[in-house]
């Protein structure tokens, strides 16, 4: 049997590789030739997998470590629209010609008959036209593709039921896809003149989301928004999740979680490095709670003075804590909308208190909201009366939790990898299995 050669694509962020590493050794153990292409500052952790690994070469790395002296002009942008358009512009599709031509290059070496990409490698629709490849996109956030019964993704609206609010919808969405982010179309379409490639006539997230083979969406329907005009080629897989072989960052302090009633974990993810946004304010609203424990994790961003400043003996500050060892003991999880722990949260039935609007994380807390697994704060730097309130309606509220086990079943229902593997070996053509058909999709 033919060993399939598989290239992984992924935009250089930790929410953009991180849920394809488990996918990646799933494939690999079956027998696929897979290798990763990424920046640079990723070697290490694509070679601890045993992954051939290809760095950027052309490609400039923008990173969540770089994004904001790469850009620091960014900083000084308060518009969501405004800021959302550069990043676009900037972190992804101006990046497109240069990860085409790295690409490229390792087709000469590494003439792989699958294509696998986190949905922003803008690069992807490209090389599928290009070098004639299947191309398979994973949706590592919520789903962007445009439909006539929701707002535009990107305002992080929520979905209307009444007449009023789907005129205002219908409008909404017709200003952001023909005026206020039709520049980022703009600059696709350029991108594709440049290589040959007819323009698309769709809204660029469309065209990312509708062009590929197949798409991949990481999650289920119950936590995504009910559509009549849903792209055949979308599939629902199930959360997925990073590859776990050992657990890197134990949580060790077991014994403390026995001498308080409740536990609130917080985060704001690898991107966002300032702790005044969410992590300050949460320990500033609960640190004199004598019943809450607080277990702060902050991507290795000001753990010692956060240390220092907060001495109190129901605060826990550490870099990088597993999520798997530590959110089984969780009661709430405060955190600033990253799409990966709000999958691994509803996974082990953790209500949220999100609170995050740049980076799409406002499309992600509008659902936390909308489907009552948690409060969605709609601010970028919530208060401490906020987070203290919010933590205390989740906590008294059982129907949070009701909620968020409902959905928990749900993603108990789906084999992530299984099901990739099977949809890839179907586009394929070489399944060894029996070919599940496409699930029906229940809305809720």
């Amino acid at each position: 049997m033919k060993r399939n050669r598989i290239l992984i694509a992924t935009m250089p962020l930790d929410g953009h590789l991180n849920p394809l590493t488990g996918l990646a050794k799933h494939l690999q153990q079956l027998g696929y030739d897979v290798r990763w292409y990424t920046g640079a500052s990723y070697a290490s952790k694509i070679r601890t997998l045993g992954i051939p690994f290809y760095p950027f070469r052309k490609a400039r790395e923008i990173n969540q470590l770089n994004l904001d002296t790469e850009f620091p002009q960014r900083l000084r942008m308060k518009g969501t629209i405004k800021r959302l358009r550069f990043d676009l512009n900037n972190v992804f599709f101006l990046r497109a010609p240069e990860l085409v031509s790295d690409v490229k290059a390792i087709y000469e070496e590494f003439p792989f008959d699958l294509l696998l990409c986190d949905a922003a490698f803008t690069g992807g629709p490209i090389i599928q036209k290009l070098l004639n490849v299947p191309l398979v996109s994973i949706g590592i956030g919520p789903l962007g593709e445009s439909s006539k019964a929701l707002p535009p993704t990107g305002l992080g609206m929520e979905p209307s039921n009444t007449v009023l609010g789907r005129l205002k919808q219908n409008f909404l969405r017709y200003m952001v896809t023909n005026f206020l982010l039709k520049p980022c179309t703009d600059v696709y379409n350029n991108v594709l003149l440049e290589h040959g490639l007819s323009p698309t006539t769709d809204f660029v997230f469309d065209a990312l989301t509708r062009q590929p083979d197949l798409y991949l969406q990481s999650g289920t329907p119950g936590f995504e928004y009910s559509r009549p005009d849903l792209s055949p080629t979308i599939r629902f897989v199930g959360p997925l999740l990073p590859y776990q072989q050992e657990v890197r960052h134990p949580f060790r302090h077991t014994a403390k979680l026995k001498l308080y009633q409740r536990v609130v974990l917080v985060t704001q993810g690898t991107v966002e490095r300032d702790p005044k946004k969410i992590i300050i304010p949460t320990l500033e609203a609960l640190k004199a709670d004598p019943l809450t424990l607080i277990i702060v994790t902050t991507g290795g961003s000001q753990t010692e003075e956060l240390r220092q400043r907060y001495p109190q003996p129901n605060v826990i500050i550490e870099d990088f804590i597993d999520f798997n060892s530590v959110m089984p003991y969780a009661n709430v999880y405060v955190t600033n909308g990253g799409f990966g722990g709000t999958m691994l949260a509803l996974q082990h039935g953790l209500p949220l208190v999100a609170a995050g609007i740049h980076e799409g994380k406002n499309e992600i807390t509008a659902r936390v909201g909308y489907f009552k697994v948690g409060i969605n704060l709609k601010t970028e730097t919530p208060t401490p009366a906020q987070i203290r309130k919010s933590v205390e309606q989740v906590l008294r509220d059982p129907y949070y939790r009701i909620n968020v086990r409902r959905l928990s079943a749900e993603f108990k229902q789906y084999d992530p990898n299984r099901l990739c593997e099977q949809y890839i070996a179907e586009l394929l053509d070489q399944s060894s299995i029996p070919f599940a058909e496409k699930q029906p999709i229940a809305w809720v």
